[in-house]
């Protein structure tokens, strides 16, 4: 697993240009929620999660989106550039279980986007004074790991999904798209249509924003949404193994693993 992160961190790397540019990109759309944040000032607050403003409360939503597309997306990008490189194969002739792989290659995507996710939540600290004072460090940390834990789950289900599908990575975008928006990234839960709000408040993502929110901007109602979440990873992640392992099975099989 080391081994595979490492690889991919040499190949960022070595594309210095596009590394620069996206860490950019991500400080210029900091910048425009704080600008959308100025022209609703006296909004009122009562239904962002603690949040004392409206850029704090989207802070969190860029972050944990963030995390969440690394998590989910990593995965099924990295298998696709595996199979457009024509390197899958090669990868898997050696000895290395289902789990050192799909973890593997997930690893890096997501360690660099909670690295980066870190650091956008210290510049909205610093330079855009985004008040922390009332933070629970140790919710806001359980909250964190145990919101990967069940995007792992997922980003490895739907790493299944383009073994078999082959062009899945569509509808794995979709998908991730979808869970951010309707989990309140952007807006609160509370604002969606009737039959939509108690889908938004128990989907992974939902749990990880008001968690991570309340730990940040609160200090307290945090441990349910850490609870529900651990225990999403700790039932989702073994069977997403499982199931990417028949979808490597079944790809060995037809002799689809190289075909994109």
């Amino acid at each position: 697993m080391l081994a595979l992160v490492k690889r991919d961190w040499l190949v960022t790397r070595s594309y210095r240009l596009p590394f620069v540019l996206d860490l950019f990109f991500g400080v210029v759309n900091l910048a425009v929620y704080f600008f959308i944040s100025r022209t609703f000032a006296g909004a009122a607050l009562d239904k962002l999660g603690g949040a004392p403003s409206y850029f704090a409360f989207a802070t969190v939503g860029i972050v944990l989106t963030g995390v969440l597309s690394a998590a989910a997306t990593g995965l099924a990008g990295r298998l696709r550039e595996e199979q457009l490189t024509g390197t899958l194969e090669a990868l898997l002739a050696q000895p290395i279980t289902v789990q050192e792989l799909s973890l593997g290659l997930v690893g890096f995507p997501f360690l660099f986007a909670g690295i980066r996710g870190a650091f956008y939540l210290l510049l909205a600290v610093l330079a855009f004074g985004v008040d922390v004072s009332h933070m629970s460090w140790a919710g806001f940390f359980l909250c964190l790991l145990a919101g990967a834990a069940a995007f792992s789950a997922l980003g490895v289900l739907l790493g299944a999904v383009v073994l078999v599908l082959k062009r899945g990575e569509v509808l794995v975008g979709l998908l991730t798209f979808g869970m951010g928006l309707v989990g309140g990234a952007f807006f609160p839960v509370s604002v969606l249509p009737n039959w939509l709000e108690p889908i938004g408040r128990i989907v992974p993502t939902g749990l990880a924003f008001h968690g991570v929110r309340s730990a940040a901007f609160v200090g307290t109602g945090w441990a349910g949404d850490a609870i529900a979440l651990a225990c999403m990873g700790a039932i989702g992640l073994p069977i997403a193994v499982w199931v990417f392992g028949r979808a490597l099975a079944y790809a060995e099989r037809s002799g689809t693993i190289a075909q994109y």
